[in-house]
């Protein structure tokens, strides 16, 4: 969201269209926050039939603890908006005779009422002699149904025949970023499935994209 965090500071709109694919007649209204965990431990090298546990060996319980925390977390939690859902992004190890080492990345999406620092001032202690670095903490956002460019956006749905439905992501986009600083009516829409977004099959159906067009164009061309 580089883009993102340069408007928020240079811009102060009365309401925000985000582009994001939902599918022409649904609108999204929320999406959950994020935390990325650089993990990274470095030790002597050891012979692997000794007793000194190998680094790759450390990161795994170390993820494994993350796992733990995040089911008990998310115990009595259905809706996975409510979850904080960890993916264990990349992996790497190696070492050239005198050090061994490892390193990994966690990312974690974040439920609302989680601060991300907060977070990580916990999970900071799980990491044993390992070092970590947290970034791109950004906690979850939701915008309100009712408000009136949510309203136009039914209405527009609704005139093009479509059966409006909102949406809250289990991803992280802009909304997060600019949503809390603008504190204006906002919604994220646009046309495609966002489930192959930054896939081999991400497309757009022409049929889709075309009704997506003339919904944008009654709910900016209304008056809010």
């Amino acid at each position: 969201s580089r883009g993102a965090h340069y408007a928020r500071e240079r811009y102060a709109p009365a309401f925000c269209i985000i582009g994001e694919p939902s599918g022409w007649d649904r609108v999204t209204l929320g999406y959950k926050g994020r935390l990325l965990i650089h993990y990274r431990l470095e030790q002597p090298a050891a012979h692997s039939a000794g007793e000194v546990v190998a680094t790759p060996e450390s990161m795994v319980a170390f993820w494994r603890t993350i796992e733990r925390y995040c089911a008990d977390f998310n115990r009595g939690h259905e809706r996975l908006f409510d979850q904080i859902l960890p993916s264990l992004r990349r992996v790497t190890s190696g070492g050239d005779g005198l050090m061994d080492w490892c390193e990994a990345t966690i990312g974690l999406r974040l439920p609302e009422g989680v601060d991300p620092q907060g977070l990580a001032a916990e999970l900071g202690p799980m990491a044993g002699a390992a070092t970590l670095r947290f970034e791109g903490g950004c906690p979850a956002f939701r915008s309100p149904r009712t408000s009136p460019l949510a309203s136009a956006f039914v209405r527009a749905i609704r005139a093009q025949g479509g059966q409006p439905a909102f949406l809250h992501k289990t991803g992280t986009a802009d909304m997060n970023v600019v949503g809390p600083a603008w504190g204006c009516p906002i919604v994220a829409y646009g046309p495609g499935d966002s489930r192959l977004d930054h896939t081999p099959d991400e497309h757009l159906l022409i049929e889709e994209y075309q009704r997506a067009i003339l919904v944008l164009e009654e709910v900016v061309s209304c008056r809010l």
